[in-house]
């Protein structure tokens, strides 16, 4: 990446501070783009979801990993869970997504109160484990909530064979005029279920899969406790990747435990921070670390900059780290920060091979809290800090009341936000089309086909509020 006209300013930028010049281009379509990540994490799409308990759950994993990102499961979830949580997302379909299943007898509370877990919004009545109707929000609606599903569910399926092609499967639901069907294995067992959309986008997105062919997975360990029993039993478990991770990673802690999880010999990439400097990076690379997290403070849910008047703008970080960890062969993951496509977009000008994404993503189907509304009828989720007394509360509960209440006392963070879902992108794969059709597009104007090649081509400028403010679109007149 260079600065327009070589214009390196003295004064760090956010995401906010900087715009992309369009280069000379020979990439005819934002399709010929390989958005896959160098940095050994095996994503295709270079999307990471942050280890929020508010956001990275099974859903969200497998979701997420069918469209070639990652998601990382949070340090403060109990570790028998972590590894039935592993165990099932490698077990998902890679083209198919998990049904919401209801047996006959269950009642319409029962299927409302499922439904919304998933974007599909559909659930699959099944007997012997072979599928007999199907329920959507619209069967359901003005029916009495102690009434059986088999007595309001749509008998009229259309069954799809689960080794069907992706195209051809788009065919068959559009031509019997289907957004959704059930699909099965050749003894008529439910295998999963697939929409129209989920069908386009299995021939538009590569999944993110392991020497095996399943889908990936990573997990967080802190820096406190047992550090090298709990990595060790994640590897065995099988995750893909794995993160050491602290607010402040550049400390003599998160050195003992790199080392602790280094001396393990992982065969799978290690993550750690997080860091906003060329020291802080170098010195995590050296302690053991493949890629370092780089962020304090720019999260949504982060009072860390007002609270400690420490972090630092999110764009001259990742630029600043990416540049030390690509000198000594190692890579970066921007953590924080992006509201927008263009601002993953000038993560990865700025060197970054992946991009975090925490709240952005907690307002979706996918992510683990339950749907609620609010008094104007938005429907929303709520979010959290992982450095809020809430986050906190989990990360102790083994400790003594007295522990736990003292720690409570410094919070850093949001304990409760409400993130309302996009009535026109409620899902989190939604999210990920308008993402990657952004980032593609930008690679396009850069004349970079691949992650390396956009590093080195894009040409950045530095640019006022006024100059960001006139980027925006407008959605009504102005007039």
């Amino acid at each position: 990446m260079k600065f327009l006209n070589d214009a390196r300013p003295s004064h760090d930028l956010t995401y906010d501070d900087v715009f992309m010049v369009p280069n000379r281009s020979s990439v005819g379509s934002r399709m010929a783009v390989d958005l896959s990540s160098p940095d050994g994490s095996g994503t295709t799409i270079p999307l990471v979801v942050a280890n929020m308990t508010a956001v990275a759950g099974r859903r969200m994993a497998e979701t997420v990993a069918r469209r070639g990102g990652l998601v990382v499961i949070p340090q403060d979830i109990p570790l028998d869970v972590v590894t039935d949580v592993i165990a099932w997302v490698k077990k998902r379909h890679l083209v198919l997504d998990t049904p919401i299943t209801l047996a006959p007898t269950q009642t319409v509370a029962d299927a409302l109160a499922l439904l919304p877990k998933r974007a599909h919004n559909a659930g699959v009545v099944v007997s012997n484990e072979r599928p007999v109707g199907i329920v959507t929000e619209a069967d359901l609606t003005g029916v009495d909530r102690f009434s059986q599903v088999g007595e309001v569910m749509s008998r009229d399926l259309l069954v799809l064979a689960a080794d069907l092609d992706p195209q051809e499967a788009f065919t068959t639901l559009d031509n019997a005029h289907r957004k959704i069907a059930p699909a099965v294995g050749p003894d008529g067992r439910l295998v999963g279920i697939l929409s129209r959309k989920g069908a386009l986008r299995a021939t538009l997105y590569q999944p993110a899969v392991d020497a095996g062919g399943r889908l990936r997975i990573a997990a967080a360990v802190g820096i406190n406790g047992d550090v090298a029993a709990r990595a060790e039993a994640l590897l065995a478990a099988g995750v893909d990747t794995l993160v050491v991770d602290t607010a402040h990673g550049h400390q003599e802690s998160m050195i003992a435990a790199l080392r602790a999880v280094r001396a393990l010999n992982p065969s799978v990439p290690v993550v750690a921070g997080n860091v906003v400097s060329a020291e802080g990076t170098r010195d995590l690379l050296q302690a053991g670390a493949d890629i370092v997290k780089v962020g304090v403070g720019p999260g949504a849910m982060c009072t860390t900059r007002m609270m400690t008047g420490v972090g630092r703008p999110q764009f001259s970080a990742v630029l600043e780290c990416a540049t030390e960890a690509a000198r000594l062969g190692g890579h970066v993951w921007a953590d924080g920060g992006v509201r927008h496509p263009r601002d993953v977009a000038m993560a990865l000008a700025a060197g970054a091979s992946n991009v975090m994404v925490g709240s952005w993503f907690a307002g979706t189907h996918e992510s683990p809290g339950d749907l609620q509304q609010s008094a104007d009828g938005r429907l929303y989720k709520e979010s959290f800090g992982m450095a809020s007394a809430r986050a906190v509360r989990s990360r102790t509960a083994e400790q003594s009341a007295f522990d736990r209440a003292r720690k409570a006392l410094f919070e850093e963070g949001i304990s409760t936000s409400r993130m309302f879902l996009d009535p026109a992108r409620p899902g989190v794969e939604d999210l990920i089309d308008s993402i990657v059709a952004g980032v593609r597009s930008s690679f396009t104007y850069a004349g970079a086909g691949d992650l390396a090649e956009f590093g080195e081509r894009a040409v950045v400028g530095v640019q006022s509020a006024a100059g960001y403010a006139e980027g925006k679109p407008l959605h009504a007149s102005w007039q």
